[in-house]
């Protein structure tokens, strides 16, 4: 197995056997600007803490799998302008050639399963584009689920997505889907999203308790947990298809896709709704972070 560094408290943390929740950074280095993307990071990381767990924000950096982040680095990922965006493919170019990279995630499942990490934590998941008959574009986090046996905890598909293509692919691949506490998937900004959730589950022993049984049986693969945004935080679903509808003519106009297009749209929205998209991503993060961090807690209380 490719060797992995680990931070002091990661590293702490494997030998006391602490549970650990493991966060992307494609979040700090594209997903939000400088400086709330640090700023977010680092009140995560603070939380899962708080929660009794270690955080292990992963990365690549001068070609080295990192798992764990000093202060140092954290920043400097959010603040540098030539962070590559990493899902699986780009792994080996990225490590071979020595360079420094954000994983998204599909490559934070990845060595986060290397390091044994079992519980990520992230905002929203990739899926099926919106336009995908066409493009063919669907995102690698969908085909690491189905493989690595690693639970993602998000505030369930990114609404940019297409929602329903999305669901119907996460079911052929045999990930469940449990929403935390309502029976309707959220909506990443939006604790609604028009589609029924395929499962619900009311608390953190239940959800740990799901992921002991799909493991035990020797299911691979991931469980997506749709933790909804906090209601006083959300911007209503009806409400962000017209965001989401303008940024995506402007992306077609541009010529935007593929790895460049999740950012582009995001900008767009943040532009178009005056920061509370933003806003939002922040709180349902941050709201995440907390959900993930019990659920490791009873997860490693049934191991």
């Amino acid at each position: 197995m490719y060797p992995l560094v680990f931070s002091t408290e990661v590293s702490k943390a494997l030998r006391d056997r602490s549970p650990l929740v493991a966060l992307e950074s494609t979040i700090i280095a594209h997903g939000m600007p400088w400086p709330q993307n640090t700023e977010t990071a680092l009140q995560v990381e603070s939380i899962i803490r708080e929660k009794g767990c270690v955080p292990a924000t992963i990365s690549v950096l001068k070609g080295k799998l990192c798992v764990g982040l000093e202060r140092d680095q954290l920043m400097y990922l959010g603040s540098s302008k030539d962070i590559m965006k990493l899902s699986i493919r780009d792994l080996p170019f990225d490590i071979s050639e020595k360079k420094n990279g954000a994983t998204t995630v599909a490559a934070t499942m990845r060595i986060a399963s290397m390091a044994g990490i079992r519980i990520f934590v992230t905002g929203g998941t990739g899926g099926v584009h919106r336009d995908a008959s066409r493009t063919m574009d669907i995102s690698a986090d969908l085909a690491e689920m189905s493989l690595t046996s690693v639970a993602v905890i998000s505030a369930g598909i990114k609404s940019v997505l297409d929602i329903g293509h999305t669901l119907e692919y996460l079911e052929t691949a045999g990930v469940p889907v449990v929403t935390v506490g309502q029976d309707e998937l959220p909506g990443f900004y939006s604790t609604r999203s028009g589609f029924r959730s395929p499962y619900r589950l009311d608390s953190p022993v239940d959800i740990a308790r799901l992921l002991k049984t799909k493991w035990e049986m020797g299911l691979q693969g991931s469980v997506l947990v749709a933790n909804p945004v906090p209601e006083n935080q959300e911007i209503p679903f009806s409400q962000m298809e017209q965001y989401i509808e303008s940024a995506l003519r402007a992306a077609s106009s541009e010529n935007i896709h593929g790895k460049a297009l999740t950012p582009f749209l995001l900008k767009e929205i943040a532009k178009a709704t005056s920061g509370k998209s933003l806003e939002a991503n922040i709180a349902l993060v941050k709201n995440n972070a907390g959900t993930g961090a019990v659920i490791a807690n009873e997860l490693a209380k049934l191991q």
